[in-house]
């Protein structure tokens, strides 16, 4: 088969590339992992490949292990083995639960991170917050989905008031899951050679728009808890899915934390620190001070208090975050200083 060919069938799965790497190995993208090794896809054909041996090492970073949406190199055998990684054109990661700092890949080589959130208990404009700050640094461009629009009467009131707490030019689109035609808003999303990723929390309705996107009843759903919304991980782990459009969905567990890496600039609260900058006093903690700029906005409604206590909470997490990075790198360095471009901190920090 000719290099172009090649191109061509792997352009199914997601491929951006113009050319193959030099070696001649067999390359396919990772559609799922699993504890017995990976689901692998070709573009033609779906087989099963285990990690080489030096993907098992103790201590490698798992950043550095394939992941769900990872174009890799596989070696021939019973079973093929895989024994690169692709470069990796963009990422969406979260720090691990627990203390010990690790990051998670989410996903690879996506062009979109659809963030679900359902119209009814589940809905907090924090939390999609916290998404869109993840998403900032990955390389792909972040769009929200309001689902379960057939349960709120008022849900435009609600999309009206996320739209004016977000940034300017979000993509927010809001509909409901079951129905084919209020899902065909996605198509722009989902062109063939797109790859977007799927998140949310469990119960929002991603297993059901999965379903109505492949046009059958692949996905396991479940109803939610009456009184909050949430529902069981029907989904148990990530999976990448062609879908008939001819783009790739990457579908994922209900995400009950999200921490932050520490690397995220935050620019999706761009405005605050504009206030902030208009302060009288350069060290302003935005608090009692006179002529706090942050202070005048938030009395006259300009800011609105809840995005100016997310914003607080997630600054202090990403400094929290960002400082126990530095000192991991620098444990790995043997105690050298770390020679590397701090992500953009607000010029004034809370006191």
């Amino acid at each position: 088969m000719s290099d172009a060919e090649t191109i061509e069938r792997l352009r199914h799965i997601g491929w951006r590339g113009e050319t193959l790497p030099a070696g001649g190995l067999r390359l396919a993208r990772v559609v799922a992992q699993h504890r017995a090794g990976y689901e692998l896809h070709d573009g033609a054909s779906l087989f099963g490949a285990q990690p080489d041996g030096r993907f098992l090492k103790r201590g490698l970073d798992p950043a550095e292990r394939p992941v769900v949406g990872d174009f890799v190199e596989v070696a021939e055998g019973t079973p093929p083995h895989i024994v690169s990684v692709l470069p990796r054109r963009t990422v969406l990661s979260r720090a691990a639960a627990g203390e010990r700092y690790e990051r998670q890949l989410i996903a690879t080589n996506i062009d979109y991170v659809l963030v679900l959130t359902g119209l009814d208990g589940d809905f907090n404009p924090a939390r999609i917050e916290r998404y869109l700050s993840l998403t900032e640094d990955s390389g792909a461009q972040p769009v929200v989905l309001l689902s379960k629009l057939d349960v709120r009467e008022d849900a435009a009131a609600q999309v009206d008031a996320l739209r004016a707490r977000l940034p300017a030019g979000t993509p927010i689109h809001a509909l409901n899951g079951k129905d084919p035609a209020s899902v065909a808003s996605l198509a722009a999303y989902l062109q063939p050679g797109d790859s977007a990723v799927l998140v949310g929390s469990s119960g929002a309705g991603k297993s059901t728009l999965t379903n109505t996107l492949l046009g059958t009843a692949r996905m396991a759903t479940a109803e939610v808890r009456s009184h909050d919304s949430r529902g069981r991980h029907t989904t148990t782990h990530r999976a990448l899915l062609q879908l008939p459009s001819g783009g790739c969905l990457i579908d994922t567990p209900g995400m009950r934390e999200l921490k932050l890496t520490g690397e995220e600039n935050l620019d999706l609260f761009a405005d605050i620190e504009l206030l902030a900058g208009q302060c009288r006093f350069a060290d302003c903690g935005h608090g009692s001070e006179p002529g706090c700029a942050v202070q005048a906005a938030l009395d006259n409604g300009e800011l609105a208090a809840a995005r100016w206590r997310n914003y607080l909470k997630l600054h202090d997490e990403r400094e929290e975050q960002a400082a126990t990075l530095e000192a991991r790198l620098r444990r790995q360095r043997g105690g050298r200083p770390i020679e590397r471009p701090h992500p953009h901190r607000g010029r004034h920090e809370r006191e």
